[in-house]
């Protein structure tokens, strides 16, 4: 069994203890955010971009940190960096990433079930009424409320964005 579809499983148990109201969608196999949307039919800005950083705080410090920014925007590293009064952040490398978000790149969710990894997410992310992402598969999606995620996913809420290039 894959670590994704264990990271699936556990993302849908959560959801169905939670008794949150969500829906999944299935659609051609598709990790890229502008694509993935098309399929769902929905406008970028109701996806939630989840991208792994490695954040070095100081010479012996690093944290990995998850963040969430809407799908028509990016990851304003700066504002990363100064969230963390980091020296720097940049992007994890791939094994990295998969290994602490437990999903393939194109897969990850917008929660983190491992202690390393913590979670931020822009502000428009919460407020979405319809949150769309990946559910750590590649040909399924899932709709949430924006404040029904942040209600389990308990995320950092900051300003984190900006616009796309």
């Amino acid at each position: 069994m894959s670590a994704s579809h264990d990271t699936y499983e556990h993302l849908i148990s959560l959801l169905d203890d939670s008794r949150v109201d969500y829906r999944l969608v299935d659609h051609e196999p598709e990790g890229t955010t502008d694509a993935v949307c098309a399929l769902r039919g929905h406008p970028a800005s109701e996806a939630a971009k989840c991208i792994v950083l490695r954040v070095k705080v100081d010479r012996r410090t690093t944290r990995h940190v998850l963040a969430v920014v809407p799908g028509d925007r990016r990851v304003d590293l700066g504002a990363v960096r100064t969230l963390f009064d980091a020296r720097y952040v940049g992007f994890s490398d791939a094994e990295t990433a998969e290994r602490l978000a437990r999903a393939v790149p194109g897969t990850v969710l917008p929660f983190s079930f491992d202690p390393e990894l913590e979670v931020v997410a822009d502000p428009d992310v919460v407020a979405q009424p319809k949150l769309y992402f990946n559910a750590a598969r590649l040909d399924r999606s899932l709709v949430i409320s924006g404040a029904d995620y942040a209600r389990l996913a308990l995320p950092r809420v900051e300003p984190i964005a900006s616009p796309a290039a």
